[in-house]
Parts: structure tokens; C-alpha cells; sequence
């Protein structure tokens, strides 16, 4: 019943995100995949990536053969595309071939399955679609954001940044400083952060062909959740980041007159009384909170109990990411606070929800919901004083997610299952 509602309400959802895009003259996400049934797909390793996740419910044969199968139709329309002279410009040569298989699983779910079987296959099928269609989604949704948010709050994130120091600022500068070596593997990290995020999921859900079921959490309900809610916080608090609103020459936009001024990385913002600016009908809102530190927080959260490789790996891609966002001016330091605390809050939740809900899980998201609720009217209202009083604001930012951190570790160590204790035999008594 539960996964029969997850799949009604994502289907739902997606038919409304369809006919908003067409209210705008583009194609929605429902299109947008069918394409790639045939075109060249814009993420090929993201398709990959999918197929792989919805093995996790096949044996090692299985597995195989349906490796050999998209290969083999990747390899089949490449030569097609080849002698036809079809050159492919907009997307990746490959990719075809997994959404094929994905498909193909999911009717031999509903014509060769029954019972158990059926449903296990028909999880694995959906897991699969669902982060493919959450790509889709996503870029919708930022659409819709650009469309409908005419007016940006940049202004006021700037000026509260000032509390942290301006780090997209000093960390721009850095990246510029590291050459394009720097650029680069900050920019693959940055990009490929939903192949981290399948790594971290395949080890987490490796025994699912052998135990014939999924675990009760994983990394990808929290990947979905906070791609479902996250963009709507972009309509309640739309910001652009600063190589948008602040950016110039290499680092900008070239978007003429929307910049507030060409300042970033080389100069910070100066302290003026904010205001929301309008800015153009393309840039995506997307900034408030940083969903990329929020991915990248739950990737962290999830590879904790991996090896040492994996955490270690986790631990990379966090630092690596949140390195990125600010390198590269796609976010302020105060949407990376906000992010983090937002991870938090949903995985509290989440967890809350799976063990059944009780006092301490109430209030760890509570606690986490209200923090988060906290900087946003911070960040909009007292933005001035912060930025007048950084030495009282900033540590007070860094204390508020503490305070978050500090909840989520406490409580979810009292939530782990504490191991039994190991019964001492009855010394015997001595013979006579």
C-alpha cells in the first residue's frame, strides 16, 4: 500500500509538472524522458547509474545478461546513429540502452512475476525511475522557479553573509587560484554527485537479492525527499548565487544589466540596505536552501557505517561539494548552513517515520524545523544587523547548527540497537 501511494502521488506529481512546463511552451519531465527512449539521453551515466540500482534485486546472472542487453543496444543504436551520419550534439551517445532494460524489467514484473517476486522486482524497477524522473523534476521545477519568482532576495543573503566572513568570496578566490585542475575536479565532484550517491546506495542495499527484501531506510528515500520539498522552498525564498547576481567576465553570467553589480569573486558585496532585485526569466531560483550540501550531507550521513573506503569517500565528496557550491559561486555560506540543517530535519524524520515515531524523534525535528525556520527569517529580516555584528551573528549561525548536529547524534545513538549483553557462566562449585 505504501509504495501503491508513493507511485500514485510521484505519477501525480509529475503530470502537474508536465502541464505547468507546457504552460510555459516546454516540454515537462514526462516528454522529456520519453525522448530518451530514443534520442540521446542528457545523462547516460545517470541511466547507468538507475539500471543499477534496480539490480540490486536480480542474482548475478540475472545481472549480467542485463549489463550484456544495454550494452548491446547502446552499441546497436550508436551504429545506426553512425551509418545514418547522426551526430549527437545535445546529450550523451549512450544511455538508451539501461532506460530499455528498466523498462523491459518492469513487464516481466507485471507479465512473468507473481506475489512476492513481483512486487521485489517492481520496487527494484521503481527505485530506478524514481531518481531518473527525479533528474527530470528538477529541471522543471527550476524552471518554474525562473518563471514565476521574477524578483530575487540575493540582496539579503549577501548582506548576512558577512556574518560568516563572505566565504563564497574567499573560496572563489582560492578555485581561481588552484587553476584548472582545481576547476575540474571540483566540477566532477559537483556534477556526478547522483553516481556518489548510487555507490553509497548499492552498498546499503547489497543483500536485498539474498534477504528478498529492501531495508526499512536507505540513502535514496532521503535523496528523493529532499529533492521533492527543497524546490519548494525556492518559491517561498527565491535566490540566484552570487556568479549570478554578483558575477563578472569569466565568472559571471554576461546577462548585461541583471547583475547588482560585477564584484564576485574579487570584491565583496558592500553593506547597503538590501532589497529584492528582479532578475531575468532563465536563471534558475535555486540556491535556498543548497540542495547539493543537502545531497552531499545525506551521502556523508549514509557512508558512515561503510568501510573505511566508502567513508572515507563520503567524507571527500561533503568537502569536495560544499568546496564547489562556494568555488564556484553557485551559493552563499548562509544557504550551506541552511542546507545542512534542512538534511538534518528530513533524515530525522525519515528515520522517526521507519522506527515509529516517539518523544525524542518529536523533538529532534522539531528542534531541526524550527532552526531551519529561524534562518530564513533571519536571513530576510535581520540581515543589516548581521552583517553590522558579525561577531555576535556568525558565531550564533554556527551555534544553531551545532545545536542541530548535536541533536541528531544524541538521538539517533540512543535509537541504535544496544548490543546484548553476553550471559557469564555459574561458577562451579569446588568438589570436596
Amino acid at each position: 500500500m505504501l509504495w501503491a501511494t508513493a507511485c500514485v502521488a510521484a505519477l501525480g506529481f509529475l503530470v502537474a509538472l508536465e502541464i505547468a512546463a507546457r504552460h510555459y511552451g516546454l516540454p515537462g519531465p514526462v516528454t522529456n524522458q520519453a525522448r530518451e527512449v530514443i534520442f540521446p539521453p542528457k545523462s547516460g551515466f545517470l541511466l547507468y547509474a538507475s539500471m543499477a540500482l534496480m539490480m540490486v534485486v536480480l542474482t548475478w546472472r540475472q545481472r549480467l545478461v542485463a549489463a550484456g542487453v544495454a550494452i548491446g543496444i547502446d552499441l546497436a543504436i550508436f551504429t545506426v546513429r553512425w551509418a545514418l551520419g547522426i551526430e549527437v550534439t545535445d546529450g550523451h551517445p549512450f544511455g538508451n540502452g539501461a532506460l530499455w532494460v528498466i523498462l523491459g524489467y518492469a513487464v516481466v514484473a507485471v507479465t512473468r512475476r507473481t506475489g512476492r517476486e513481483r512486487l521485489l522486482l517492481l520496487q527494484g524497477v521503481g527505485l530506478a525511475m524514481l531518481l531518473v524522473a527525479g533528474r527530470k523534476t528538477g529541471d522543471t521545477f527550476l524552471l518554474i522557479t525562473s518563471k514565476t519568482r521574477p524578483a530575487v532576495l540575493d540582496q539579503y543573503v549577501a548582506t548576512a553573509d558577512h556574518a560568516l566572513g563572505n566565504p563564497s568570496w574567499l573560496v572563489g578566490e582560492l578555485v581561481k587560484a588552484t587553476g584548472p585542475v582545481g576547476s575540474h575536479v571540483l566540477d566532477y565532484v559537483y556534477i556526478q554527485l547522483p553516481i556518489a550517491a548510487v555507490v553509497v546506495t548499492l552498498y546499503q542495499l547489497r543483500h536485498v537479492a539474498v534477504e528478498r527484501r529492501f531495508p526499512d531506510h536507505h540513502l535514496v528515500r532521503t535523496f528523493l525527499v529532499i529533492g521533492l520539498v527543497g524546490p519548494l522552498v525556492y518559491l517561498v525564498f527565491p535566490v540566484v548565487g552570487p556568479v549570478f547576481a554578483y558575477g563578472s567576465g569569466a565568472f559571471g553570467t554576461g546577462g548585461g544589466h541583471w547583475p547588482v553589480a560585477h564584484l564576485w569573486p574579487h570584491t565583496p558585496p558592500p553593506l547597503t540596505a538590501p532589497h529584492p532585485m528582479r532578475f531575468d526569466a532563465i536563471t534558475p531560483r535555486n540556491c535556498m536552501p543548497s540542495l547539493h550540501t543537502a545531497w552531499a550531507t545525506a551521502i556523508f550521513i549514509h557512508s558512515r557505517k561503510g568501510p573505511r573506503v566508502l567513508r572515507f569517500a563520503g567524507a571527500f565528496w561533503l568537502i569536495a561539494t560544499l568546496g564547489a557550491t562556494l568555488g564556484f559561486g553557485y551559493h552563499y555560506g548562509a544557504d550551506l548552513v541552511a542546507g545542512a540543517v534542512f538534511t538534518l530535519t528530513i533524515e530525522a524524520a525519515l528515520r522517526s517515520h521507519g522506527r515509529g515515531w516517539d518523544r525524542s524523534g518529536i523533538q529532534l525535528v522539531a528542534h531541526g524545523a524550527t532552526v531551519f525556520t529561524a534562518l530564513l527569517l533571519s536571513y530576510r529580516y535581520l540581515s543589516s544587523p548581521m552583517a553590522e555584528h558579525p561577531w555576535m551573528f556568525g558565531p550564533l549561525l554556527l551555534l544553531a547548527l551545532a545545536s542541530v548536529i548535536h541533536g541528531y547524534l544524541r538521538t539517533t545513538k540512543q535509537w541504535a540497537p544496544q548490543p546484548a549483553p553476553v550471559p557469564q557462566p555459574e561458577p562451579q562449585p569446588e568438589p570436596a
